[in-house]
């Protein structure tokens, strides 16, 4: 059975605006956001029907690209640098007007990533360092932290401002979502980079969330991140679940969604959101997490909904996109 679920965060939105099919980038940048935005990698860019909604800027104003961007892509042997699955997705963004988050640089996995050299005018943010906190705020024990210490966050920061000057340089973390002890080690990094005269401009907060755990902090969170003078961003949200779906789980859900989408909204530093790819055909979520599932807002054989949270199942009048 096909699982018409609402990206129910956007339900607070659409009370402002007249009866439309989704247009969930159209809402954000409306209530003053930079975009709305999901993930995407190569091999999905195959699938006309997955790329003609992709390509429907009414919903998704910005791609990042899930693996084409990473180490492993870019130098598969050293020395030998390819671009071209990252400049693939930046193609496809620029052929319709769609930004860019650039993803990522210095990661501890997927190793060998460096794309300083790869500078597009759409790629408006670089997750620059991407989880090197440990969840009790200790540094990751990482190549590059075991190698360099902490120098290597300096050196990635000031390179890659050099290398693509108009772009926002980000730290991209998960488990970041509400306050501990995480969150007040990236608040003190990021004070501590700012009194040096590092370049830091944004915190990426993953939102890889379980249905039902939504931290009640997110939202003061959000806002102690944006305080420090910095840009927030939810960078890579699904709400996965254990598999079945059942309705109780759906339901919950699509409170948790509406959750952060509302977070979001309430914190003005909080410029945009990007799920982490938009239907479960290509969610990360089965193969990471086995006997998990149903995490992204659309279903592997999705019925695309109208009117987001605004009516009920019956109501919607709705189109195909997958069979």
């Amino acid at each position: 059975m096909q699982r018409i679920y609402y990206l129910a965060s956007i339900a607070v939105l659409l009370v402002l605006v007249p009866s439309t099919c989704a247009q969930l980038n159209t809402l954000a940048v409306g209530l003053g956001k930079k975009y709305f935005g999901t993930a995407t990698d190569n091999p999905e860019l195959s699938d006309a029907p997955y790329v003609a909604q992709l390509e429907n800027t009414a919903d998704f104003h910005q791609l990042t690209p899930a693996n084409s961007m990473k180490w492993d892509a870019t130098e598969p042997s050293q020395g030998v640098f390819t671009f071209s699955g990252g400049d693939a997705i930046v193609a496809q963004a620029k052929n319709h007007g769609q930004l860019v988050r650039g993803h990522n640089c210095v990661w501890h996995n997927q190793l060998p990533s460096w794309l300083g050299t790869t500078k597009e005018a759409f790629v408006v943010a670089w997750d620059v360092l991407n989880e090197i906190l440990n969840d009790d705020g200790t540094f990751r024990q990482s190549v590059f932290f075991t190698t360099t210490g902490t120098s290597f966050i300096q050196t990635a920061l000031h390179a890659a401002r050099a290398a693509d000057p108009g772009a926002k340089l980000y730290i991209n973390d998960f488990n970041i979502e509400g306050m501990g002890a995480k969150s007040t080690a990236m608040v003190n990094l990021v004070k501590s980079l700012q009194a040096q005269g590092v370049p830091i401009d944004g915190i990426g907060v993953q939102a890889h969330l379980i249905v039902g755990e939504v931290p009640p902090t997110l939202q003061a969170n959000l806002a102690q991140f944006a305080a420090l003078g910095v840009e927030v961003a939810i960078t890579e949200l699904d709400v996965r679940m254990t598999l079945p779906a059942t309705p109780a789980l759906l339901a919950q859900q699509q409170k948790d969604y509406q959750t952060v989408v509302a977070a979001c909204r309430a914190v003005s530093g909080c410029i945009g959101i990007t799920i982490w790819d938009w239907t479960d055909k290509y969610s990360w979520v089965p193969g990471a997490f086995p006997g998990q599932g149903a995490a992204c807002p659309w279903d592997a054989v999705r019925i695309y909904a109208c009117d987001l949270g605004m009516v009920s199942l019956n109501e919607a009048q709705n189109s195909t996109l997958f069979k």
